[in-house]
């Protein structure tokens, strides 16, 4: 383990003067962990250019304009699990989450075709804050086995690197002023979110879940009621535009 180099990230970043010499110690860490590409993101927030979401980051050569060409967003499975994730976890293990989902095997399709951008396997770390998921930040490259101790670190990790380079970007007038979503959503609602945001009928939620209609409608009408919403499309439109789904 190389923990001693994660507690020098951790000390070095609050003596860092801004975002560039933030990235350079983040990737001094990631190349000794032999990540070869990684992403700090924020969800996206009302009336926000999508384009600064990124806060940091280096991919393979292409794979952007492959991802959104292909529209890979509406269900990469590590997006999908992303929601409702309280903890990091490896990219591998989220397609077993989706066994019966209707879009398995288009989940499948992205795997491979990340892979054969070098995105063989990697992590992501979500960062959370008292309104629900402010983004996350995602390393990975060739295979590299954490152990529950760097798990843990990692999650510091990326908490650390996300909100400095918030703060930096603010200091330096990178990033707008947003409105905050007052939305709370339970893991269950952004289970159902998700797939009603996918076209799913309730039927189809409930099979999936393996709960009742009864209980799917129950929970999409919390989620109306949270959003104030009109009906379930509507849901899904102000969904979007607060970030909750991507």
């Amino acid at each position: 383990m190389s923990i001693n180099q994660i507690v020098q990230f951790l000390v070095v970043a609050d003596e860092c003067k801004n975002a560039e010499d933030l990235t350079a110690e983040l990737e001094k860490l990631l190349n000794h962990y032999q990540f070869d590409y990684y992403g700090v993101v924020r969800q996206p927030k009302p009336n926000e250019n999508p384009m600064r979401l990124v806060l940091a980051g280096r991919w393979p050569e292409r794979w952007p304009e492959t991802y959104i060409a292909k529209k890979y967003v509406l269900i990469d499975p590590t997006v999908r699990y992303l929601g409702q994730a309280q903890r990091g976890f490896r990219w591998r293990d989220t397609i077993s989450v989706f066994r019966g989902d209707p879009h398995r095997k288009r989940m499948e399709r992205m795997m491979a075709d990340s892979q054969r951008f070098g995105l063989e396997d990697g992590y992501i770390f979500p960062i959370h804050g008292r309104n629900g998921l402010l983004g996350n930040m995602t390393v990975g490259g060739k295979p590299v086995e954490l152990s529950p101790v760097e798990m843990t670190l990692f999650e510091a990790v990326a908490k650390k690197a996300f909100w400095r380079l918030m703060e930096l970007r603010r200091q330096s007038g990178e990033l707008e002023s947003v409105s905050k979503v007052e939305t709370r959503m339970t893991r269950r609602e952004m289970e159902v979110l998700n797939y009603l945001a996918d076209g799913l009928t309730s039927n189809d939620i409930s099979r999936i879940l393996k709960i009742s209609n009864h209980t799917v409608d129950w929970y999409m009408n919390g989620i109306q009621d949270k959003l104030n919403a009109k009906n379930r499309q509507h849901v899904v439109a102000l969904a979007f535009r607060l970030g909750l789904i991507t």
